[in-house]
């Protein structure tokens, strides 16, 4: 179990490292948007770990909270709550005791601009 984590958290983390590049250049350029087309997200690989992480914990979205939209731990209660998740990530107002980096931000925005799909 602790080498399937770690093998997932090193993916997520390969993968926010190379959508931060891209994220930096557009930057950079002055575009101040993201290109979906070029980020490749997928619930259970990069979303639902950033979600786990950061969001699902104690005292914040775990599961029997009834902080903001409640538990925020399985993909349906995830789906459900998708549009308000989209509005506080973008603004950077989520997570509450940290922050996003730009790639982390596009990762969930881009998922969610994608119809939010189970894959």
């Amino acid at each position: 179990m602790k080498k399937s984590t770690t093998l997932a958290a090193f993916i997520v983390l390969v993968v926010i490292l190379a959508n931060a590049c891209k994220k930096d250049n557009a930057e950079d350029q002055g575009s101040g948007t993201v290109d979906c087309g070029t980020i490749t997200t997928t619930f259970s690989t990069t979303v639902s770990p950033l979600m786990q992480t950061s969001c699902a914990k104690s005292d914040c979205h775990n599961s029997g909270s009834t902080n903001g939209p409640g538990a925020l731990v399985t993909y349906t209660q995830i789906f459900n709550n998708r549009a308000k998740i989209r509005t506080v990530v973008a603004d950077g107002s989520m997570p509450r005791d940290a922050s996003f980096s730009a790639a982390q931000k596009a990762t969930i925005t881009c998922w969610i601009d994608a119809g939010a799909p189970n894959n």
